[in-house]
């Protein structure tokens, strides 16, 4: 029994912080921690009487790692959980190297201005050397291997659902269905409706900024890119039906690049409806998906995050949204000489995890999987010192957690591959 520190009140930190409650054996006490202390504030009184965990709640900048530091020396939790924006992973990670503390994301590094002259010198020559120009991949993070090691914490990267769990069933795949695994599919679909013209399913900020850059896949030990949604597929998903698809870079084909011996080729598809492109398309064209500051009567803004204050809080989507998603990964390899391929899924139902947690599926299919980080690097499960993708531990405790938790998956045998 110990004290988790959360960072983030959003929509997935509600849910994995309500799933940490249930789980007082491993999460004794919770501290939520946000700028906005208000909202942590209700999500405590929410929890009252539901749980035998201690629940506080704190005012914390995870723009500042001394604001950070701070708290985590007063708190004195065992780990910290990292569910506020992927700009502040960096902080985080410091401030958890300064006192000592385990620390579990679900979303890898990004700079908030990919117009700062230090981060774009550090990017451009990133981009010359992998050969993909996304503003997000994992070397930052990778960078703080030997500290983490030196100090004797975990940092564990990626404990969502892509990433995170798609990581863990290549991991499971490897290990129980092949000797070597040559090709995986990432396939996310959303099959849910919200009813809105337009409105993104997790941070607008982040959801634009990933959909509206370049593609990319690994294929022969490289990096290819492609357009922004140059390369589309269909694909007939169980429980939710057939599904217009589109390539996207995604963090988790960088590491189970490296991770995943002998793969020639892994790819990340991500469903989007007609009506969701011409609006991004539209607001891409007149300049509102912009990440460097504009002046406007005299003070200046950052366009997407003025959009983000326009759009409509992921958060609010739960009550309206109906539907299921289906998030999963087709393999194929060898076994026993033998070519074979599986598919590993997980359907989610939006009204189902609204029932339950007041959430929709987006934020429950990334919210449980942190949890289940958390609760294995707390309970020393997946506890060892360094910076690891969760591919690299056992996944055998993380797949039956997923199934006790609200996560069951399915193997399917022979499926239909996607050309």
């Amino acid at each position: 029994m110990a004290k988790i520190l959360i960072i983030g009140c959003g929509g997935v930190a509600s849910v994995a912080i309500q799933k940490c409650a249930k789980k007082a054996d491993v999460f004794s006490e919770i501290c939520i921690a946000s700028r906005t202390v208000s909202k942590c504030d209700a999500l405590k009184e929410k929890l009252s009487g539901t749980t035998t965990a201690k629940i506080t709640t704190a005012k914390v900048d995870a723009d500042n790692a001394e604001d950070l530091i701070a708290l985590i020396k007063k708190e004195q939790p065992r780990a910290v959980l990292n569910l506020a924006l992927p700009y502040q992973d960096l902080t985080i990670m410091d401030a958890c190297l300064a006192c000592g503390v385990d620390y579990i994301d679900t979303a890898n590094y990004e700079a908030e201005d990919t117009e700062d002259p230090a981060w774009r010198e550090v990017y451009e020559k990133r981009c010359k050397e992998e050969g993909f120009t996304a503003y997000f991949d994992y070397s930052w993070q990778w960078a703080y291997r030997e500290r983490f090691e030196k100090a004797g914490i975990t940092a564990l990267l990626g404990s969502g659902f892509d990433p995170g769990v798609t990581s863990v069933f290549s991991a499971y795949a490897l290990k129980h269905y092949f000797d070597e695994i040559h090709y995986i599919d990432i396939c996310d679909c959303n099959g849910g409706d919200h009813g809105y013209p337009f409105a993104t399913n997790f941070n607008p900020e982040i959801n634009l900024r990933e959909v509206s850059a370049n593609g990319s896949y690994w294929e022969d030990g490289r990096w290819v890119e492609t357009k922004p949604m140059e390369i589309k597929r269909e694909y007939d998903f169980a429980q939710v039906g057939r599904k217009d698809m589109y390539l996207l870079h995604h963090e988790e084909i960088e590491s189970l690049a490296k991770n995943i011996p002998g793969v020639k080729r892994i790819r990340f598809f991500m469903t989007f409806g007609q009506s969701y492109l011409t609006h991004m398309k539209c607001l891409e064209n007149v300049g509102m998906l912009r990440t460097d500051p504009i002046l406007f009567q005299g003070r200046e803004i950052v366009p997407i995050q003025f959009l983000k204050a326009l759009l409509p809080d992921p958060a609010s989507l739960g009550p309206r949204t109906v539907g299921k998603t289906n998030i999963g990964c087709i393999f194929t390899g060898v076994k026993d000489g033998k070519e074979k391929s599986i598919y590993i899924y997980n359907v989610c139902d939006h009204q189902e995890c609204y029932r339950e947690l007041g959430s929709q599926a987006i934020s429950y299919t990334t919210g449980v999987p942190a949890m289940i980080g958390a609760m294995l690097v707390m309970d020393g499960t997946w506890k060892k010192p360094g910076v690891f993708n969760v591919e690299e531990f056992d996944p055998d405790p993380f797949m039956d957690a997923l199934n006790r938790y609200g996560l069951p998956w399915v193997v399917e045998e022979n499926p239909v591959l996607i050309d």
